[in-house]
């Protein structure tokens, strides 16, 4: 005897409904692990940036700073370390900053704390080093004093950048004939090691190439 027209009716809307439920819970389940990959990519990014983050703010490059010796008498180099940089305007600007920074050991400083760093250009292998009226106005004075300054400066960058062979200072953007009287900066200054203390003298292809004195 065939079922009667209702009930294959009501099994049919049964079977749709389950039917519906079927497909709404796997799309359900389908959106949830779309968003638990989600939020597992987005956690390994945010947990993976501080990281590489970190590093590159860590890279960085050992430079040599000559300093005066307790007596005042001779330079004495001293290590620092630097952010690494790519331009030689870069470097040779952090360099003179640590250098204007003064030392951590018990060595004494050749530039006036008080002094500002203008600017910095380059020019074949010339450096062009451009400091605030302060290098003048706050220098001690004294002809040793100032031989220290000018050649600790020249030394300095240098040892660091070989290519670099003159340093022409300049104070609030213009030439100065002299700091206090004893070294003629109207030309060039080239490094001069015969003031670094001796047995720390660089090696290799650094030669003395002494600049015109004005005793």
């Amino acid at each position: 005897m065939p079922k009667p027209y209702y009930q294959s009716s009501k099994t049919q809307q049964k079977l749709w409904r389950k039917r519906l439920i079927l497909f709404s819970a796997l799309v359900v389940l389908v959106f949830s692990i779309s968003l638990l990959v989600g939020y597992l990519k987005s956690g390994e990014s945010a947990r993976t940036a501080p990281v590489a983050t970190e590093t590159a703010s860590h890279l960085s490059r050992e430079v040599v700073l000559y300093f005066a010796s307790s007596d005042g008498q001779t330079l004495i180099a001293e290590t620092r370390a630097i952010q690494e940089c790519q331009l030689d305007e870069d470097c040779l600007r952090d360099t003179i900053l640590a250098l204007i920074s003064g030392p951590e050991s018990g060595l004494v400083p050749i530039l006036p704390a008080s002094v500002v760093l203008r600017g910095v250009t380059v020019v074949d292998s010339l450096v062009n080093v451009d400091f605030s009226e302060e290098l003048i106005a706050a220098h001690p004075g004294g002809t040793q004093s100032e031989l220290l300054t000018v050649y600790g400066l020249a030394d300095t960058l240098t040892v660091n950048f070989p290519h670099l062979r003159q340093l022409q200072i300049l104070v609030e953007g213009s030439p100065v004939p002299t700091l206090k009287g004893h070294v003629d900066l109207r030309q060039p200054i080239y490094p001069d090691f015969s003031l670094v203390k001796e047995g720390l003298v660089p090696v290799g292809n650094l030669t003395n190439l002494p600049a015109e004195r004005k005793e």
